[in-house]
């Protein structure tokens, strides 16, 4: 096993099979989000970004046209080892790419750090989003020079 993370975007039809098996061992069985919540119908129009080390696949995330990033997970074996930072900047990139001057998401409270090292900065009051504390966050990109 080689410590090399490998990034994948595409369609949902492309990676949604991989990347709806990790937001529902995520987000549905750890985070207890019902499952209506979690399918919104959205993820047609997203690009989608999956995160591989060797052949296993330990996160995703979206980004919808609008340049929102959202459905953020990484399976709970890989967290701390530098798959969410590569999966965020990756999707950032994407977002850039496509010519967004910045990117949104919604994060949950206790992630907000995490972002933050990324270069979010929180704005307004804390919500519940699937019963779960959340901030909205925004990061202004840079174009390419």
């Amino acid at each position: 096993m080689t410590n090399e993370l490998r990034i994948e975007t595409g369609s949902w039809d492309e990676l949604g099979e991989i990347a709806g098996h990790i937001r529902h061992q995520v987000f549905v069985i750890e985070q207890a989000v019902p499952e209506q919540e979690e399918w919104d119908g959205r993820d047609q129009e997203c690009l989608h970004v999956l995160v591989w080390q060797d052949q296993r696949a330990l996160g995703t995330a979206r980004l919808l046209p609008d340049g929102h990033i959202g459905r953020v997970a990484v399976l709970a074996e890989a967290r701390g080892l530098g798959v969410g930072a590569a999966l965020m900047r990756a999707t950032i990139e994407a977002a850039r790419q496509s010519g967004h001057t910045e990117v949104e998401l919604a994060a949950q409270t206790h992630a907000l750090a995490f972002y933050e090292r990324l270069g979010f900065s929180a704005w307004g009051e804390e919500f519940l989003d699937a019963g779960i504390p959340h901030r909205n966050m925004t990061l202004r990109l840079n174009p390419h020079c």
